[in-house]
C-alpha cells in the first residue's frame, strides 16, 4: 500500500471516530427544571426551561449546568429575593451536575426503565454528592430523562433570614425533565 492510500486510510479511520464519538454524545438544551417549596408563610415554585443536559452513550455520564437567573417566577419580587438574598445569583451564576448512570446498558435498548444516577451537584458555590432515581423512555427518535428529588437548603450554604427562617421550608423537591433527540 502506497503511502498517499495510507494517509486517506488513517483520516478515514480518524473522522469515524471523531463521528461515532460525536453521536454518542446527546445534549438537550432547553431542559427543564422546576422547584417547590410548601411553607406556612407561601408556597414557593420557580422554573427553569433552558437547562443544559448532556448524556454520553455508551459510558453513561451525565451532566446538567443551570442558570440560577434562568428560573422564572409567579412573583417578580419572588424572583428578586431568590436571585439577590438567597441564591446570589451574580456570585453563583450556575447550579452544575455530574454524575454516572448506574446502568447505562439500559440507554442502548429500546423502553422504559428505571436507575440511579450517582455524582455530584455544586450550588451555591457548595459540591455535594447526590443520588437521584430517574425514569428513563428510550425511543428510535430520543431518549427522555425524569427526576424528582429533595435538597435540604441548608446543605448549600443557603443563608436565611432570621425573620422568615420559620416560614420557608428547609428543602426543596426538585423535577426535572430532559429530551434527548438521538443524533442517528
Amino acid at each position: 500500500m502506497n503511502m498517499k492510500k495510507l494517509l486517506l486510510l488513517s483520516m478515514a479511520i480518524v473522522l469515524a471516530q471523531s463521528s461515532a464519538k460525536a453521536q454518542s454524545r446527546l445534549i438537550d438544551r432547553s431542559g427543564t427544571v422546576r422547584f417547590y417549596s410548601s411553607a406556612p408563610m407561601e408556597d414557593i415554585e420557580a422554573t427553569n426551561n433552558s437547562a443544559l443536559g448532556i448524556v454520553e452513550i455508551p459510558s453513561g455520564k451525565a451532566a446538567v449546568s443551570i442558570l440560577i437567573k434562568g428560573f422564572k417566577f409567579e412573583k417578580a419580587l419572588m424572583q428578586e429575593h431568590f436571585n439577590e438574598n438567597y441564591m446570589e445569583s451574580d456570585k453563583y451564576p450556575k447550579a452544575t451536575f455530574s454524575g454516572q448512570i448506574a446502568d447505562p446498558s439500559m440507554l442502548t435498548k429500546l423502553g422504559s426503565f428505571q436507575t440511579e444516577i450517582q455524582g455530584q451537584m455544586t450550588l451555591h458555590g457548595v459540591a455535594k454528592d447526590l443520588t437521584m432515581l430517574c425514569q428513563f423512555n428510550v425511543s428510535e427518535k430520543e431518549i427522555t430523562v425524569k427526576s424528582i428529588f429533595n435538597l435540604v437548603v441548608a446543605d448549600y450554604d443557603i443563608e436565611i433570614p432570621k425573620l422568615v427562617r420559620n416560614n420557608i421550608a428547609k428543602e426543596v423537591e426538585v423535577t426535572a425533565n430532559f429530551k434527548f433527540q438521538r443524533n442517528d
